[in-house]
């Protein structure tokens, strides 16, 4: 064996030497290829990404060394058209032949043809022409690397290149940067010519970013420039621009010391034909004029209702729909404060985010009756009071053989005059399936319905003034959505309740609370006699076991438990009768275990939950490729529940738990946290990391976690090399078909970098697992032990092929079960890197 894959090796080897000698097929007669740039600075070589940027002339793209694209390109056929029509001519008879095969309009649309041209086309435009090497380019480069760390503050830099011309037709350059000894600031003198904003520059004078004794740098300055320029139009200078900040540099003999001297002229404007100046003004706000109605393709505005509320002017084309405070709770601009660039932007976040206008215009004018102030003017357009959607889908899945889904949506804005908006959503799914019983032989026997509906509030509704806890500034907003789903010969037939209360608000640009003040479900399982028609693992184990001992055959059709009587009659026998003696201890186990899951899985649930969740992160956008983010959120539930049950004297039921309207409800506490990272490498190369932990404990009422709560592992989005819910919980071996526990943790990194175009890979490392912790999990497998379970975190290990559409990801991930703390401790590691026991997992853009 070893001997086939030393010699395919040496075959593949030997086929990319050749293919690699022919790389400068395309390159023209007299010219070279660039294979290789190196730059050297002080006589060191970097890899700094953004040196690197300041070249004009890049290699050709290479995975591992080889170069894909550009021998792409060097197989296509150039002209491949004109070739065609020169092969034609060749042979007087040939064309006459093809023309009676085909017909003449086809023999001339064969030179264009994918056949001919289109495959040559195909790869020209996936390859990449050669890169060849250009003097001029590279004297462009380096003027760009001594302008790079001129901007550093090494005024004397020096640069130049050799040449590597070793192989016939490659050319590899090497840049060689003599730095010298930087320039240090040494004083900073300001010359304002308008006292009113040296005042205010004096002010914040210390938060300065140009230092004494710092190395220059050209970033700082125009930081500096950036950050005089926010203080002076946040404090009312409204016609101030950064271009009146300028600087004077000298060197002069000051031993590689600069004297920096920042100067801010006085205002300039034309008046008929002649230039003049005048100091900044700093403005004040003597009204703010709100159109709640304009129509942007109108030039005249006819005003038809009005009124003034809290120093704010109100106007309407037509009569005013909309309760005054509603929208100047939008409005930070305000009567008697000076301009401010700050007020403006929350002002247009506010009211974009109420969802009922588009994007609002503020406009600004100096007030005729006084020179020193402005007159605001909001401009707002309303959107369309009423929406509709619908949406059809046809589908196909392992519980129906053909369906139809649908979904309708209805949206209404400004429902009660305060800015609110109200969504109501309908659902329906009905589908044939030849495994449901179908006594009356109709096509559809499944079928599912919904309803979702959501009122939204952009304030934090309640009895009493938030602002001072929640100013209008954090844009808070309330929510109270409810929902109902119904199945029918689908799994369990389950009915679902929910129901939220919501206060949501952002302190910060990039950070957000959400507080459910309740967050209701509410399960009801109908068909809980089709358990074990969904979960076949544990049917198929049971039914082996039953196999195993002297059942009473009635519990059998063809050797098999029938499901219902026979199952239920079996694991009674065994747990309570007949046949609890004569069965082993560990097969009694494994059948308390197989009850105890059913049980869980079909119970009713009532959770009333209250909980709050934080965000931030710092990402810039979805190009922001260096960036952290973190959410943790904690959730309490049936703590108001077991006071109204205690209230109410409700009586216990039988196995002890309160219940409210005769349903046992959950009572728990759970904790989150995940945190993300992400540290750009240049040339498209990316490291990034999520790392996630999670815990819910039971107690009071309830002993576990209801399932919808609980955690798994595995997946798209967790670790790859494991299925979904089949990881788990510790080294148990996922014995269930939907492995689940009250305690997560999870660990993955991956490094990203493009291949070429839009394709990406990754090759990544996923670490986690789930337990049983504080519940009435038994199995030692299960249940968390401390640092000593730090040894069932299972590793999974692969690679990814991405391709990015631009507006989402397309994602292949293989994986590979690296570490499996199912398997004996001796067999745990690398047992299982195979292709026959990968997972593969498609998704739709990054897991993290």
């Amino acid at each position: 064996m070893k001997k086939h894959v030393t010699k395919i090796s040496l075959f593949i080897l030997i086929g990319l030497i050749i293919v690699s000698c022919n790389v400068t097929k395309k390159v023209p007669a007299g010219k070279r290829l660039l294979v290789k740039n190196e730059i050297t600075v002080d006589n060191k070589e970097t890899k700094q990404e953004d040196v690197f940027i300041q070249l004009y002339q890049k290699p050709n793209s290479s995975i591992l060394g080889y170069r894909l694209r550009l021998n792409l390109y060097n197989l296509a056929k150039k002209n491949a058209d004109t070739s065609y029509a020169k092969w034609l001519a060749k042979k007087p008879n040939r064309r006459k032949n093809l023309a009676k095969l085909l017909s003449e309009k086809q023999v001339d649309r064969l030179g264009k043809s994918f056949l001919v041209s289109g495959f040559s086309n195909f790869l020209m435009k996936t390859g990449e022409a050669p890169v060849v090497f250009d003097t001029i380019s590279t004297k462009k480069s380096l003027r760009r690397l001594e302008s790079f760390y001129y901007n550093k503050g090494y005024f004397d830099v020096k640069a130049n290149y050799t040449r590597d011309t070793s192989v016939s037709k490659i050319i590899g350059i090497k840049y060689n940067v003599d730095l010298k000894k930087p320039y240090i600031i040494d004083s900073l003198k300001t010359v304002i010519e308008t006292p009113a904003l040296d005042s205010l520059y004096q002010t914040r004078k210390s938060n300065s970013i140009i230092k004494s004794n710092v190395q220059y740098n050209t970033e700082d300055f125009n930081n500096e420039r950036n950050r005089i320029t926010t203080h002076f139009r946040n404090n009312g200078a409204f016609l101030f621009q950064q271009n009146y900040i300028t600087y004077k540099l000298d060197t002069i003999d000051t031993n590689k010391k600069v004297n920096v001297k920042l100067l801010i002229k006085d205002y300039s404007y034309r008046e008929d034909d002649s230039s003049k100046t005048a100091p900044f003004k700093l403005y004040k706000i003597s009204k703010v004029a709100i159109y709640t109605d304009h129509t942007t393709n109108k030039n005249d505005i006819k005003i038809k209702d009005s009124l003034e509320y809290k120093d704010f002017f109100l106007y309407s084309e037509n009569k005013l729909k909309y309760r005054p405070k509603a929208i100047t709770d939008a409005v930070f601009i305000t009567k008697g404060s000076l301009y401010s660039d700050n007020s403006n932007v929350l002002t247009t976040r506010y009211l974009s985010n109420l969802k009922v206008f588009n994007y609002p215009t503020i406009q600004y004018k100096v007030d005729p009756k006084d020179e020193n102030a402005l007159i605001a003017n909001i401009f707002l357009t309303p959107r369309k009071k009423y929406t509709f959607g619908a949406s059809v889908d046809f589908t196909h899945s392992n519980i129906q053989d053909f369906g139809i889904s649908g979904n309708t949506s209805m949206g209404i804005r400004n429902v009660f005059n305060g800015a609110e908006t109200f969504e109501l959503g309908f659902r329906g799914n009905v589908g044939a399936s030849r495994d449901n019983a179908n006594p009356n032989n109709t096509f559809f026997n499944i079928s599912e319905i919904g309803i979702d509906a959501k009122l939204n509030f952009p304030r934090i509704f309640f009895p009493f003034n938030t602002e001072k806890i929640i100013a209008k500034s954090m844009i808070p907003s309330t929510s109270i959505s409810v929902g109902f789903a119904k199945q029918r010969n689908i799994g369990l037939d389950k009915q679902n309740f929910t129901s939220a209360f919501s206060y949501n608000w952002t302190p910060k640009i990039n950070t957000a609370f959400r507080f459910d003040i309740l967050n209701i479900q509410f399960v009801k399982n109908v068909n809980i006699g089709n358990y074990f028609n969904i979960y076949q693992s544990s049917y198929n184990v049971l039914n082996l076991l039953a196999n195993n001992y002297p059942s009473n055959p009635n519990y059998f059709d063809n050797n098999k438990l029938i499901i219902g009587t026979g199952t239920d009659g079996f694991v009674n026998d065994a747990l309570f009768g007949p046949l609890s003696s004569s069965i082993s201890a560990s097969d009694l186990k494994t059948i308390r275990s197989i009850e105890e899951r059913r049980k869980r899985l079909t119970e009713n649930n009532l959770i009333f939950a209250t909980n709050i969740s934080y965000s931030k992160t710092t990402s810039k956008g979805l190009n922001d490729n260096s960036f952290y983010s973190y959410k943790t959120k904690i959730e309490s539930a049936g703590n108001l529940l077991s006071i109204l049950a205690r209230a109410s004297k409700q009586l216990e039921n039988q196995s002890g738990a309160n219940t409210f309207f005769e349903v046992e409800y959950s009572q728990y506490i759970k904790g989150e946290f995940e945190f993300i990272k992400h540290w750009n490498f240049g040339t498209k190369k990316v490291i990034a990391m999520r790392s996630f932990a999670g815990i819910a404990v039971p107690y009071g009422n309830s002993n576990s976690i209801p399932f919808s709560r609980s955690y798994f592992s595995g997946g798209s989005n967790d670790n790859r090399s494991w299925q979904p819910y089949s990881l788990g919980p510790g080294s148990s071996g996922a014995i269930n078909d939907f492995n689940e526990a009250n305690m997560k943790l999870a660990f993955s990194a991956e490094l990203r970098y493009n291949l070429f175009g839009k394709f990406n890979s990754a090759i990544f490392t996923d670490i986690g697992n789930i337990w049983n912790v504080f519940d009435n999990v038994t199995d030692e497998a299960n249940k968390f032990k401390g640092l000593e379970s730090m040894k069932e975190l299972a590793v999974g290990t692969g690679v990814g092929l991405r391709y990015d559409q631009g507006l989402f990801v397309v994602r292949f991930d293989l994986g590979f079960k690296t570490y499996n703390p199912s398997k004996i401790e001796n067999e745990r590691w690398f047992r299982e890197l195979n292709f026959s026991k990968s997972v593969l997992n498609i998704g739709i853009n990054y897991p993290f």
